[in-house]
Parts: structure tokens; C-alpha cells; sequence
């Protein structure tokens, strides 16, 4: 998860799958497993709107099983306490650079540390000089959401240039905020923009697919 894919061959960003807030264990999973045997993911995210202790180990169970069946790292967002206990490859913090030292220090060197920044250069570069992995920022795309900020294009071609640590792009993805982006991110974190449609695996193509365009 934390090779800079702008070096790399292919150079081009390389998918981060999340997966939706609410997840039907009896229907999921499959899903999941299609995404997966179609398209090279990187890293799943675990990301689930509820506090169900219950409920986020059993999805973890599901998830990690599916992943991990075919080589994807699997992490969880913000519960860094659960990660040993389930067996996960590491956690994706949703502050910026505030947990990161001390996440890094519980969960070891092995252990993936991300953390979402938003869209502030300078929680970034925080986040990047006391151990993350790599550092996201978003919504990369337009939303009604939050407050209206942005990352800008011009983040991610500053960061690019600058910054070794690898960057992820997310929030409200689209194909026209992804063929713009593309040069200039390391990773598309893509999952609701998928979920939410007929059939994931088709949108994700679609959106994947401007990448080349």
C-alpha cells in the first residue's frame, strides 16, 4: 500500500476500495469477492457508519476472509484498538495527523497507518512526518456534504511534485474528477460512488476506465 505507484511501471493511480457504511453480510460478501477477482485492488477499507462492536467484528470477519483470499490488505477505519484483535492489515484515521504517532507506535512498523487530511496540505505533510503510510485527501469531487471545501487539483500536483509519501484522492468521484486527477494521485479510494448503484462492478469499471481516457 505504500509504494509511490507513480514510479512504477503502469504509472497510473492504483485502486483503494471502501466499502459502503451499511453492510448485508448475506449479500456483501459476494459482491465484494466479484469486484475483487475483476479488478487489481491495493487495499480494502473497512468503513461502517455503525459503533456495533457486534456488527463491525462480523463484517471484519466477512471482509478480511473475502480479501485476504486474494492477497488484498484489508484496514479498518478509525478502530485502531480492533486491528490486531481481527487480524486486519492496519487503520485509516479520519483526523489528520493527530493519532498517527501514537497508532504507529501501538501497531508497529508492519502495520499500514493512513490518515485523511481533508483538504489541508499542511495536516498532510504532519501526518507524513510522524509515520503515515500514506495521506488522503477529499472530497476530491463535488458534494453537497460538509462544508463545501474541496481538494483541489492543484493539492495533489503540489503533492505529487513534493511529497514522497503516497496520496490518495476521494469523495465524490466521478470519471471527469478522475481523468483530471490521474497524473497526479497514487491511489482512487473508491465506495460508495460504487455501492450505491445496480451493479458495482460495471460502475466501477466505468470510472476506472477514465483513467485511460
Amino acid at each position: 500500500m505504500a509504494e509511490n505507484t507513480q514510479e512504477t511501471e503502469m504509472d497510473r493511480p492504483q485502486l483503494y476500495l471502501v466499502t459502503p457504511p451499511e453492510i448485508e453480510l448475506s449479500r456483501f460478501p459476494t459482491e465484494l469477492a466479484k469486484v475483487l477477482d475483476t479488478y487489481d485492488t491495493a487495499c480494502l477499507r473497512l468503513s461502517l457508519a455503525t459503533t456495533d462492536e457486534d456488527r463491525i467484528m462480523r463484517a471484519a470477519d466477512a471482509c478480511r476472509e473475502v480479501a485476504h483470499a486474494r492477497d488484498v490488505p484489508i484496514v479498518i477505519a478509525e478502530h485502531a484498538l480492533l486491528v490486531e484483535r481481527l487480524g486486519l492489515d492496519g487503520v485509516h484515521l479520519g483526523d489528520g495527523a493527530r493519532r498517527v504517532r501514537k497508532t504507529r507506535d501501538d501497531l508497529g512498523a508492519d502495520a499500514i497507518v493512513g490518515a485523511y487530511c481533508a483538504a489541508s496540505r499542511h495536516d498532510g505533510m504532519n501526518a507524513g512526518e510522524v509515520g503515515a503510510d500514506y495521506v488522503s485527501f477529499g472530497p476530491a469531487g463535488t458534494t453537497p456534504l460538509g462544508d463545501g471545501t474541496r481538494a483541489e487539483q492543484d493539492l495533489f500536483t503540489w503533492w505529487s511534485q513534493v511529497v514522497e509519501v503516497p496520496v490518495v484522492a476521494e469523495g465524490a468521484l466521478d470519471e471527469d474528477t478522475i481523468r483530471a486527477l490521474t497524473p497526479v494521485t497514487d491511489f482512487f479510494a473508491i465506495g460508495e460512488e460504487i455501492w450505491r448503484t445496480d451493479d458495482p462492478s460495471a460502475t466501477l469499471g466505468r470510472l476506472l476506465a477514465a483513467m485511460d481516457a
